[in-house]
């Protein structure tokens, strides 16, 4: 069982950051939305030990008891994701018992990592000092082999991955990540797509025989259009290196919607052998200068906004389901 997702970050021409994901998947995962407060005390899973949150933060995730977040930001600017990685993802023993360690299980990275990181630096410090273990996840009913993107306010992107080689944390200056191979193949990849351009190409002569384009766009013939992982890391770095940097917030919101609505994959186009889609069933945009959530789902592209705010309250505050009924605006 595979899952499909990308995720990438934006700047507008201010230096504001965004970090944005798709959440494709052929579970049906109903997603919520939650904000978690500063001071808040929760068990991880393995049961070893207490967490104190040093942060606030909000998130998309599910209550599967502890709540579980795919997503979020907290309220220093820095944001985390998490993305299927089937055929690399291996992840530590758990600890010996008695150990000190924390060990924290991959399904709560996420959480983990917005309740006590305020940037990239911190966490990937953090991250050396904790075992990342694997828990069954009761969606699936599998240990997910899963690998992480974080971002900052600052505009610092890195990608977690724990394989055969052990933990590795990598700094990611195109800002784009999706699913299986490895992160360095990615990177590697890239390089087969040089020749893309948005420029259209000009008449050539082949001999006595001129040569003309059919029409617009002939410049980025080749760049992959299917919906696997490398065709969707490639067309996603295409697209966000060659998008006009945006000017405000509601530019930069825009943007980061149309990149992903690039690799957005629509029901069916993609049927698992357990003859489900897996598509995109919520898409999100985070401002991390802003500390302020947008999303929108497979069926209601309507874009919701939330803000962190300044005083979380005491507990876990459930906000509702993204799935919303449909409202068209009718104009007469």
């Amino acid at each position: 069982m595979f899952s499909m997702c990308t995720a990438l970050t934006t700047q507008n021409s201010a230096g504001d950051v965004y970090f944005g994901r798709t959440m494709d998947f052929s579970y049906p995962l109903d997603p919520e939305f939650y904000i978690v407060p500063k001071g808040y005390q929760w068990k991880n899973l393995l049961n070893t030990h207490r967490i104190k949150n040093q942060y606030s933060f909000m998130g998309i995730g599910q209550n599967l008891s502890p709540v579980t977040l795919a997503d979020g930001v907290n309220e220093m600017g820095f944001a985390a994701a998490v993305l299927y990685f089937p055929g690399y993802a291996l992840y530590d023993p758990p600890a010996p018992s008695g150990s000190r360690q924390i060990a924290v299980a991959s399904t709560e990275l996420v959480k983990f990592l917005l309740s006590q990181c305020a940037s990239t630096d911190q966490a990937a410090s953090l991250l050396r000092a904790v075992r990342i273990t694997g828990v069954k996840d009761p969606v699936t009913e599998i240990i997910a082999p899963l690998h992480w993107i974080m971002a900052d306010s600052s505009g610092k992107c890195m990608v977690i991955e724990t394989t055969s080689e052990g933990l590795k944390i990598m700094e990611n200056p195109i800002g784009v990540f999706s699913n299986s191979p490895d992160f360095p193949w990615h990177m590697a990849n890239l390089r087969n797509y040089m020749n893309m351009s948005p420029s259209q190409h000009t008449e050539q002569n082949w001999g006595a025989f001129p040569l003309k384009p059919f029409g617009q766009g002939a410049g980025t013939f080749g760049l992959p259009g299917d919906f696997t992982p490398p065709a969707r890391f490639v067309r996603t770095a295409y697209l966000k290196s060659h998008t006009p940097i945006p000017d405000n917030r509601e530019q930069a919101v825009n943007t980061c919607f149309h990149l992903l609505e690039g690799v957005s994959i629509p029901k069916g186009a993609v049927v698992t052998d357990r003859g489900t889609s897996d598509y995109t069933q919520y898409t999100a945009c985070i401002s991390l200068t802003g500390k302020e959530y947008f999303f929108k789902t497979y069926d209601n592209s309507h874009i919701v906004s939330v803000k962190l705010p300044e005083n979380c309250g005491p507990d876990i505050r459930l906000l509702g389901k993204l799935s919303k009924p449909v409202r068209f605006q009718e104009w007469k």
